[in-house]
């Protein structure tokens, strides 16, 4: 059969940490204050649609 080795992702060539980093705090940001501004919305509709 063939060898399937674990293969090491920091050493493989190709991978730029740096870019995935700032890539995923992007995302995060994203969430956060996407999840803040639905609540925040959700809380105006209550208090002025009522």
């Amino acid at each position: 059969m063939a060898d399937h080795s674990e293969v090491a992702y920091t050493t493989a060539d190709g991978n730029d940490y740096v870019a995935h980093e700032q890539t995923y705090e992007g995302f995060i940001k994203l969430v956060k204050y996407g999840t803040v501004s639905v609540a925040l919305i959700v809380i105006l509709m209550a208090i002025f649609l009522t």
